[in-house]
Formats: C-alpha cells, structure tokens, sequence
C-alpha cells in the first residue's frame, strides 16, 4: 500500500532537510540561469531555522521524508509574501506545488489577515510561470534579484484564492 503525502506545518526539526531539499530542487534553477549563487543555494542552515521561527512554513511529508516546502510571510502593507517553493524532482508534476501554495495563501489570509499574495520567480522558469498562472497570478512588475538573476513579480487578490482551472 502506497503511503499519501501530508501538507502540514514545519517545525524546526524539518530545518535540516528542508535545507537539502531546496538544495537539490533549486538545481535546475541554477542551471537555467548558469548561476549557482542563487538565493536558495547560498542560503545556510541558521537562516532556515531563522524562517521556521518567523515565517509560515509548510512541508510536504511522505512518510517522514520532507518533499516539499513553501514559506510565507506578511509584510506591515498586509500583503502574503510567498517565497522558496519547492518540491522534490521525482514528485513534480503531480500537483504538490499547487497544494503548498494553496497552504500557505490559507494561512497567510486566514491568520494573518493578508489581502494580496505576492511572489516572484525567474523570467526562464516557464513551469513556475504556468503554475502561478494557473493559481491566478499576474505579472505586476520586474526586478533583479541580489544574486542577479531578473525575476518576475506575480500577484493576486487574497479573495481570489480558488484556482483558475485553464493555463
């Protein structure tokens, strides 16, 4: 019998593997840009037990093995900013991307208070692009990450939470 993958809230136990994951699923980033200083990469384990204790952070769990991880935060203008989205390789394209970007909109409006969503992806990262397309996001603006690579900021109404069914 096959085990189910359950979305709940991380906990700073997860920091360590939440690191690897996001190490391991920010390499095909890191390729697409021939950058491997990118955020997700050069971030340390202290910063990720730093967010478990700020931020929302969700985990995607198969058994005890951590598979995929979304943060969220809410900036002082009430916006839900959504940040490091990943799942691992062998489960993508299952919709587990979708499932944790919907835990932490839940969250973000429903404890927070949120009344935006934001977040923001590479401009080459055309599977990003299509899930938050399909989640209701649009384009609102550009900028260049620290790391140099020009992201894409998408944002949503908090109302519109239900997922638009086309591409």
């Amino acid at each position: 019998m096959g085990m189910s993958v359950i979305i709940s809230a991380a906990t700073t136990e997860d920091a360590e593997q939440i690191l690897k994951l996001q190490y391991l699923c920010f390499q095909s980033e890191a390729e697409l840009y021939g950058n491997y200083r990118i955020d997700p990469l050069v971030q340390t384990l202290e910063s990720v037990r730093d967010e478990l204790t700020a931020n929302l952070v969700f985990v995607a769990r198969l058994g005890d093995e951590v598979v995929g991880a979304v943060r969220g935060s809410i900036d002082p203008d009430g916006i839900g900013e959504i940040a490091k989205l990943c799942v691992h390789p062998r489960l993508q394209g299952h919709g587990l991307g979708a499932r944790l970007l919907r835990a932490a909109e839940s969250a973000l409006a429903d404890e927070q208070s949120a009344t935006r969503f934001r977040l923001h992806t590479g401009h080459r990262s055309e599977t990003n692009l299509r899930l938050y397309r399909r989640a209701g996001y649009a384009p609102v603006g550009n900028t260049t990450g620290q790391d140099g690579v020009r992201l894409i900021l998408l944002e949503k109404d908090a109302a519109a939470r239900a997922y638009v069914a086309s591409a």
